[in-house]
């Protein structure tokens, strides 16, 4: 099947026991539901083709493209802090990689596409709802500006999928920096596996660190940088009320990008205790907890670089928690600058940070929306008369009253123009988040009515986060509950 896609696949060039080479299975009947036209085009991808009979085959796994090379890949991880040496790609086959137009090299992965060698006894595929979901939050977390994989398709299947009831089945084409994940190394590391370790970390090197390439101690300079951009990623997911749900190591991607829109949600009312995953039962991966666990995370990717790092163990030991030390200051450096921008302080004062944990402390007291509270903000921040916007949100709101006053203080000591702080503050704290409710109430209409007009929608109102859209400003409003009780679920 001749297509317009200038597969350049590096992946599928590493050795044979980095991957299963397995084809997409057809399905009954495929409809292209969503394509995305733009990213299409970042891609240099031809969205016109990919909408016709043949793009839409592709997209479905009926047909492989010329260039194409399916392969689903083998990792292991540690899920809900328990080792499994055996994970790997069970609903998801990657067709190949292109080079965008700026000269990034990007993963085409199909998901729900079948099942594969490493499927433990799974059907492979992918019910409507999760797809949808998945779809427009990832679009929704680019839009925000943090690192993500990208949704360019979802297609029908035309038959039913076996969940607690029989389910509409779909497949999601997403896109990634690269699909590579702790769980990657860890896989080889629990085989004893270094010359895998080796060309894995030099692969990973090439494509997403090459400045760490020529470096005295390379592989030790990519663990910090991985640590890195995990700090930078954790930090504005708690800066959105983004709660991952899931953050396994085989969910970590070394490139840096939030990767599996599983049991996913926003935060509505700030609790830094809040978890949505109805399997995570102990709060392993509730809000606060998630810099503490990538952390984790990392520390086994270190673990599994051990042999990489150095002959001598203890010498390994001892540059694994050298390139991990910095984790925490860059965290904390990424975090604590983004509240400030969120609050609208200029140049860092001693107090600041407290200045916005005791905001969130009395947010969290007083059952204040997290998104709203900060939206809000932005006009108190231009004129102290548009405060009842903000102190409505409060239990008690005389709790704000107290705060704002030192809030106002600090402020004036910046001596910055109200209406561009207003401006700026704007740009860093959304009007719009995939509310939960709204999100649900989308996933219903498509799958019980065969209506995507809320998708569509609802993805419009979230590419433009940052803009008020006063003709859409219920998309911005919280649900009665506050978000008590909303649970979420795997998609598999």
């Amino acid at each position: 099947m001749a297509s317009p896609i200038p597969f350049d696949n590096s992946y599928a060039r590493l050795p044979q026991r980095f991957y299963a080479r397995v084809p997409p299975t057809p399905v009954a009947a495929p409809r292209l539901l969503r394509l995305n036209r733009a990213l299409a085009l970042e891609l240099g991808l031809d969205p016109d083709w990919l909408e016709g009979p043949e793009g839409t085959a592709m997209l479905a796994g009926n047909r492989v493209a010329e260039g194409s090379e399916p392969i689903a890949a083998a990792y292991a991880g540690h899920q809900f802090g328990q080792f499994v040496p055996q994970l790997g790609d069970g609903r998801a086959i990657l067709l190949g990689e292109v080079v965008d137009g700026a000269g990034r090299r990007r993963d085409i992965q199909l998901k729900g596409s079948g099942p594969t060698p490493f499927s433990r006894r799974g059907d492979g595929r992918a019910a409507l709802g999760p797809v949808l979901r998945e779809y427009l939050v990832s679009e929704a977390m680019a839009a925000l500006g943090i690192p993500t994989t990208r949704a360019l398709a979802a297609v029908a299947t035309g038959e039913r999928v076996v969940r607690e009831t029989l389910l509409p089945g779909a497949v999601i084409t997403r896109v990634a920096a690269s699909h590579i994940r702790v769980g990657t190394f860890q896989y080889f590391a629990a085989r004893g596996d270094a010359e895998a370790l080796r060309a894995l970390a030099d692969h990973v090197l090439d494509r997403h660190y090459p400045d760490c390439a020529g470096s005295e101690a390379p592989y030790r300079a990519l663990l910090a940088e991985v640590a890195g951009r995990q700090a930078d990623l954790v930090a504005r997911w708690l800066l959105v009320g983004f709660i991952h749900g899931v953050m396994n190591t085989d969910n970590m991607s070394v490139a840096g990008e939030t990767i599996d829109y599983g049991p996913c949600a926003f935060m509505d009312a700030y609790d830094p205790r809040t978890v949505f995953s109805s399997i995570d039962q102990r709060g392993r991966y509730a809000y606060a907890n998630q810099p503490q666990i990538a952390l984790w995370n990392l520390t086994r990717l270190a673990e599994a670089l051990l042999p990489l790092l150095a002959e001598d163990e203890t010498r390994a030991v001892a540059e694994a928690e050298a390139a991990l030390a910095a984790f925490a200051p860059r965290f904390e450096a990424a975090y604590r600058g983004g509240l400030a921008r969120k609050l609208g302080l200029g140049e860092a004062r001693e107090g600041d940070a407290a200045l916005a944990q005791d905001l969130l402390s009395q947010m969290a007291e007083n059952q204040a929306d997290f998104t709203l509270t900060f939206r809000n903000l932005c006009a108190a921040a231009e004129e102290s008369g548009a405060d009842e916007a903000v102190r409505s949100l409060f239990v008690d709101p005389t709790a704000f009253d107290r705060w704002a006053v030192r809030w106002r203080e600090r402020l004036a000591q910046d001596g910055q123009d109200s209406a561009a702080r207003a401006a700026a503050m704007r740009a860093v704290n959304p009007a719009f988040i995939p509310r939960n409710h709204r999100v649900e109430a989308m996933i219903e209409a498509a799958v019980e009515r065969e209506d995507l007009g809320p998708f569509d929608e609802l993805l419009a109102v979230l590419s433009r986060p940052y803009d008020d859209q006063p003709a859409l400003a219920r998309y911005a409003e919280a649900p009665a509950s506050g978000g008590v009780g909303y649970r979420t679920f795997c998609g598999t």
